[in-house]
């Protein structure tokens, strides 16, 4: 009996499935669940009733699809960087199709948490296991994991440094690092894989000074991080002093900041946005240098 909860919409989705699906061994057991969810499915929605197998594939299935959606939607946004596209209008444009849709086609740092890496690695481990190459699987696993080296570069680049095999300067020594964001997605104080720890542990790495704040996750990051970061109770404490600000999360404090006070507590006007936030004119009239995926830079000035 797999659930399909989402992490910040559990008690909704508990409430409201799209579906139940259930692994029965026999028909009597599938009647008993058929009456202990039948409250839950007056809206219409179906109850499947299949073998212990199919179900538990149905979770690896879904989980690894919509990874798949957010590898592919990331892949074309590099493509769309590269080529001078802005991925935001062309978002629009393919997934006004019916038969494509806008769920989950962001672009950004990847995923995290513990669903989508878990059971996308697993299913790369079936595959190995049952001697049938999960090409797919692990294709977008490996795009999830480039995501973040990517955005990385970003910031390397920007202050004058390489990264790279074998290592390099990174120019971040020395620099402080603003990181808003560090929950794996907004709505929920789980930081595990989420890309902010990649990028903070990268940064502090080659010699930069992370400070970060999350509406919710603080404590967690706190634990986990260590003297890696420092963690902060304010969005805008975060940024005193800092030389770049880091949008690792995109909670919906970070969408409309108050732009004269972050101004003036930074000390270099240069924003990194991995969840692509702000209007690429918004940030050219605030005069910030501005880096999002699959978008323009915006230099300031």
């Amino acid at each position: 009996n797999p659930e399909f909860l989402k992490e910040g919409d559990a008690i909704n989705d508990f409430n409201k499935p799209d579906r139940v699906v259930v692994g029965i061994e026999d028909e009597s057991v599938g009647q008993a669940f058929k009456e202990l969810y039948d409250p839950f499915v007056r809206n219409g929605h179906p109850i499947y009733l299949m073998d212990v197998p199919s179900a538990e594939m149905v979770k690896y299935c879904a989980n690894n699809f919509l990874a798949t959606k957010i590898s592919f939607i990331n892949e074309m946004a590099n493509l769309c960087e590269a080529y001078g596209a802005d991925i935001n209008r062309v978002r629009e444009g393919m997934c006004s199709d019916k038969r494509i849709g806008s769920a989950f086609l962001y672009p950004g740092l990847g995923y995290g948490g513990s669903c989508f890496p878990k059971d996308t690695i697993a299913c790369i481990m079936m595959g190995d296991k049952a001697g049938i190459e999960a090409k797919l699987s692990k294709a977008v696993h490996e795009v999830n994991q480039r995501q973040r080296d990517r955005f990385f570069d970003k910031i390397t680049a920007h202050f004058g440094g390489k990264t790279g095999v074998g290592g390099g300067v990174a120019g971040l020594q020395g620099k402080k690092l603003a990181f808003w964001g560090i929950a794996f997605k907004p709505r929920t104080d789980d930081i595990r894989e989420a890309p902010a720890l990649t990028l903070i542990r990268k940064a502090s790495g080659y010699g930069a000074s992370c400070v970060g704040f999350d509406p919710v996750a603080n404590e967690n990051a706190r634990a986990e991080l260590g003297p890696t970061a420092t963690v902060v109770d304010d969005m805008y404490e975060c940024l005193k002093g800092a030389d770049a600000l880091v949008i690792s999360t995109d909670w919906d404090e970070f969408k409309s900041p108050d732009w004269d006070k972050v101004k003036s507590l930074m000390k270099g006007k240069v924003i990194f946005d991995g969840r692509n936030l702000y209007r690429l004119d918004t940030m050219k009239q605030q005069g910030f240098t501005y880096y999002s995926v699959g978008r323009a830079i915006v230099k300031a000035g």
